[in-house]
């Protein structure tokens, strides 16, 4: 039968294949202390379990693309006390199941291959859902580079003039994953005027911007002109809720009238019920607080292992990721199968990009009594 050549020709999703290193390990009776997917497993407030539960009506109709008036509120009502951006809920905001699918989906808005903006740049190491929605789009793509020595960033002047004229779409994420590093608002400025100027769309995942341990991220809406520009970000990580898929897109009027368009076509907003949980959500900081204070406590106990037994933690100080390097000459696969053998897992950097070889990453995600037994074992085989 007729199968899509880009989806037979992509590998196996990366953390499908931790999941499934995991399971064949459970299987054999013995324990598995998962570091490799960044899945929360901090408890959801009880206030926004109750605002779902209440939300739930004996029957429920399709949720509108646009979403609640509610929803868009509480969102622009908190871009405004974190970012001190002033949004308008009708035209500036829409939301999302989650990221993932809008990151997947959205080449498909702005490519036009026979108008020659054929190219969508992304950055790698990285979350692979941009490219591998780029490439079912049928996009040219290019990836640049995060390199230690640039702090985690692209060199945006290593893109070519042909690229830039071709480029529809160009996808940075920071605090990145999976690097932990942030982003100053002079990065954003910088390719915020490249975008006017080469009329390329602009986005930003910024999925993680309530996990920080210095001080907290800007955002690329702080930018003073919104054109080209589209922020993506989620209550996946900021308040534990990846089961219930709400996120937003923000920004250029212009494109956020193009997704009102465009998301009918392939899905909706979230279910209604899981909106007004959004609301309750997106209202509240003091659960966001105790989620970070959480990740902090792991991070420390990590970073004090890496230094007593000599691990180069490379890097950023945000997300719920650590980024640590392999010894010389070890290879990111060969060291997560070893620890993998000891009841570990964590994500090889190689999964991610072909520059994350050399490093490997820790989703704090365990318990803090998790932790503890992980840190214990790799007491002695780090």
């Amino acid at each position: 039968m007729p199968i899509s050549p880009i989806l037979t020709g992509q590998a196996t999703y990366p953390f499908v294949r931790l999941n499934e290193a995991a399971t064949a390990r459970r299987a054999e009776g013995l324990e598995v202390i998962d570091f490799g997917m960044g899945d929360p497993r901090e408890p959801t407030d009880p206030r926004i379990i109750e605002a779902l539960r209440a939300g739930v009506r004996e029957r429920m109709g399709y949720p509108a693309a646009v979403g609640l008036p509610e929803l868009r509120e509480a969102v622009a009502g908190w871009v405004d006390r974190r970012f001190g951006v002033a949004l308008d809920p009708d035209t500036h905001v829409i939301p999302t199941l989650g990221s993932k699918e809008a990151i997947f989906s959205f080449a498909q808005v702005v490519l036009d291959i026979a108008g020659g903006r054929d190219t969508v740049v992304l950055t790698e190491p990285g979350y692979p859902v941009g490219v591998r929605g780029a490439q079912f789009a049928g996009a040219r793509v290019e990836e640049l580079p995060l390199l230690e020595e640039n702090g985690f960033l692209p060199d945006l002047d290593a893109v070519s003039p042909e690229t830039w004229r071709r480029t529809a779409l160009f996808w940075v994420n920071y605090p990145n994953n999976p690097t932990g590093a942030t982003a100053p608002l002079a990065f954003y400025e910088r390719l915020g005027a490249l975008a006017r100027e080469h009329d390329f769309v602009l986005a930003s995942d910024e999925a993680y911007t309530e996990l920080w341990f210095a001080e907290p991220p800007v955002s690329a809406l702080q930018l003073d002109d919104w054109t080209n520009l589209v922020v993506f970000n989620t209550l996946s990580k900021r308040s534990s809720m990846t089961g219930y898929r709400s996120g937003f897109v923000a920004g250029d009027p212009a494109l956020i009238a193009a997704l009102k368009q465009f998301r009918p076509n392939v899905g909706t907003a979230p279910q209604e019920f899981v909106q007004r949980a959004s609301v309750v959500a997106w209202g509240d900081e003091e659960h966001v607080g105790r989620a970070r204070a959480a990740y902090a406590e792991k991070r420390r106990l990590f970073l004090e292992l890496f230094d007593r037994v000599g691990v180069r933690n490379a890097g950023g100080p945000a997300t719920m990721y650590l980024w640590t390097a392999t010894s010389r000459g070890v290879t990111s696969e060969a060291l997560a199968t070893r620890l993998l053998g000891h009841g570990v897992i964590v994500a090889p950097g190689a999964f991610l990009g072909d520059s994350g070889e050399g490093y490997i990453r820790f989703a704090l995600v365990p318990t803090l009594d998790e932790c503890r037994r992980a840190i214990a074992i790799l007491e002695d085989v780090l």
